[in-house]
């Protein structure tokens, strides 16, 4: 069993000391980073843009040594193997424990809109997980779709029929699929509906999405862990990328399997019962969620009014509000996730969580919330608006560097001064902040590579292939760091402008973008590099060959979207060792049955069509939570409001 089960014993003011402890070495950081460039800029006295670029880059240190602190931290209690939330040694292996026939659990996936053979493919493997550990009679499993494309409905309900054939009468009798004819509230409808009608049968419900993947090991630890912690309400794992065959695909699969173990195990650290939902691959008590996490729609206009989007957050912190715990179980191993294999279609979901986590600025006057659930609100909005201030920064140090350039040097600034006000030269103190910020960058990716050389090198090929890989990785890194900035930049002033975006199903299947779309997708970028490049280079040299790095990534976007999603180069890689996995070296029986199954796939009963049927509803409301000061934005919604 996980040793969060014990988390229980830690006094209060140790959760609290952490939080302390972790808020004073980021804050001291960003302090000492501030205070530098308040030095350097002091030389000539302060001009209204350098004030407003001491600001900016300010909130851009907080923000760098806020993931460097948490990275020191997970590495340090990585290299002692010590559990994060309870500073326990960490057994080798999670405890087996006995689960709780007493209760029946059910394992949700809502889909909206997906590929067919795939999420059937992955539903099957999850069941088949749980029927091979012995287990299957505790748990029943629900495909609930959303589904609105016909085609895809009907492939949909002969795709489900074939599974039903193929897993046999016992089995089938776990698994169900049911479609909403109205997609009404997107995500947070269709899992509000579930709980409405059968959430009262189940004492958790372990939510996949469309691509996830969990051992069976991974979702019985959820189980045994909620259960031997009665005030446990959300337990949250990381899950790992996999299935990645272009050269981006692979890029992200390989930095996520090295640096989120030690970002995670940081996180959940300081974080200790206050971790934050991240939508899927994580457990949630039925009763709590229920009881505390209804979603009302919000008044005024996008991004901060209508729908919750990133609803994961705000019911994390509802769950919290009510006084449940919320945990990150760092250590687990056996979840999985796919992500977009290109540069676009990454961009493309990044733009529906843009404006998903902007709308939570608007919610940090909720009344009861805690104070590390407005944190993760902050965190989660400020991780795209940083890309706007990085613009803004680098474009009010073009004009305060062009600006100085264009003017003649004043040496005498007073009637009578007896000597001249000679320049003085900072260049020590910029290398040295210049150097620091590089560490606090790409420190942590560093200390993931020492913990994986020391404990898990075998996982990435060996020694030799995973320091070349991590090498290159920073340098792709950087590369492709420019332009996700220019959209991420642009994502914020287009939903703060009100513009909203459509949530559909995410592109997940590998593909080579072609060059008319790479080039439909950066011309502007490149155009506005190339005009930045030649006038800075015209009238500041020295700035041009500062900001070369940022410069470059921009005027070659299209080159870099298309060969970073080239399936070649992705496999090339492979076959040279870089970027290679734990998922590839030690492939695990869950993902070997969805890529048995995605290879084999029935082509039987192609026109079945019956409609499955569903257990008898077992009805109970879902209350709306009060987030407003004002009940009647919500009741204007037509929805019942019920006091906390």
């Amino acid at each position: 069993m996980s040793s969060v089960a014990n988390e229980h014993f830690i006094k209060a003011s140790a959760k609290g000391a952490r939080k302390y402890a972790y808020g004073f070495f980021v804050l001291l950081t960003a302090i000492a980073g501030s205070w530098a460039m308040t030095d350097i800029f002091s030389v000539d006295g302060f001009t209204a843009i350098e004030i407003v670029l001491l600001f900016l880059f300010t909130l851009t240190f907080v923000w760098i040594s806020a993931a460097f602190w948490s990275a020191i931290i997970g590495f340090t209690l990585l290299m002692l193997r010590r559990d994060p939330v309870t500073l326990q040694k960490s057994p080798d292996k999670a405890e087996s424990g006995q689960l709780d026939t007493r209760h029946r659990q059910a394992i949700i996936m809502p889909v909206y809109n997906e590929d067919t053979n795939r999420i059937m493919s992955g539903f099957e493997a999850c069941v088949k997980e749980i029927e091979k550990s012995g287990n299957l009679a505790s748990f029943d499993f629900y495909m609930l779709s959303d589904t609105q494309q016909k085609p895809l409905i009907e492939a949909e309900l002969v795709a489900w029929n074939k599974l039903i054939a193929r897993m046999g009468t016992d089995t089938a009798s776990h698994m169900f699929y049911r479609r909403r004819e109205k997609n009404t509230d997107r995500k947070v409808g269709n899992v509000k509906d579930f709980c409405e009608r059968w959430g009262a049968n189940y004492q958790s419900m372990i939510v996949l999405d469309a691509d996830s993947l969990m051992t069976a090991d991974s979702m019985l630890t959820l189980v045994k862990t909620l259960q031997s912690n009665p005030k446990a309400g959300l337990i949250q794992t990381v899950p790992i990328p996999i299935r990645q065959n272009t050269l981006f695909g692979r890029f992200l699969q390989f930095a996520s399997s090295l640096y989120c173990p030690t970002l995670a195990a940081g996180q959940a650290f300081w974080q200790t019962d206050t971790a934050n939902y991240w939508g899927h691959n994580a457990i949630i008590r039925i009763d709590a969620f229920m009881a505390s996490c209804g979603l009302p729609h919000l008044p005024g206009d996008v991004p901060f009014g209508g729908e919750i989007l990133s609803h994961d957050f705000v019911e994390a912190a509802l769950l919290r509000r009510a006084g449940w715990h919320v945990y990150l179980l760092a250590d687990l191993e056996g979840s999985y996730e796919e992500v977009p294999s290109n540069i676009i279609d990454y961009a493309t979901r990044d733009r529906r969580w843009v404006q998903g986590n902007l709308q939570h600025i608007g919610l940090l006057k909720t009344s009861g919330l805690k104070n590390i659930s407005k944190l993760h609100f902050v965190l989660g909005a400020f991780a795209y608006v940083s890309s706007l201030v990085w613009f803004v920064l680098l474009l009010l140090s073009t004009i305060d560097a062009t600006v100085r350039a264009a003017s003649d040097e004043v040496f005498f600034t007073a009637t009578h001064q007896l000597f001249p006000a000679w320049p003085v030269d900072k260049s020590d103190s910029i290398f040295a902040l210049l150097f620091a910020t590089a560490v606090l960058l790409i420190g942590p990716k560093f200390l993931s590579l020492i913990h994986a050389l020391v404990y898990r090198s075998y996982e990435f090929g060996g020694a030799s292939k995973l320091v070349a890989s991590t090498l290159i990785e920073i340098v792709v890194a950087i590369v492709i760091a420019p332009l996700m900035m220019a959209y991420h930049a642009y994502f914020v002033l287009n939903a703060l402008a009100g513009k909203n975006v459509s949530w559909n199903a995410q592109s997940r299947e590998g593909r080579t973008v072609p060059w008319s779309e790479a080039f439909k997708r950066t011309w502007a970028a490149t155009t506005v590099a190339i005009f930045w490049g030649a006038l800075t280079w015209y009238l500041t040299p020295l700035l041009f060959w500062w900001l070369a790095p940022v410069l470059i990534g921009l005027i070659l976007g299209a080159p870099i979207i298309h060969y970073s999603s080239s399936l070649k180069l992705g496999i090339l890689s492979r076959k040279h060792g870089i970027f290679i996995c734990p998922c590839e070296v030690i492939e695990q029986p869950v993902t070997k049955s969805l890529r048995l199954s995605l290879s084999n796939l029935d082509k039987q009963s192609r026109y079945n069509k019956t409609v499955p049927e569903l257990p008898p509803e077992n009805w109970a409301n879902m209350p709306i939570q009060i987030l407003s000061p004002s009940e009647k934005a919500t009741l204007e919604h037509g929805q019942s409001i019920t006091n906390e």
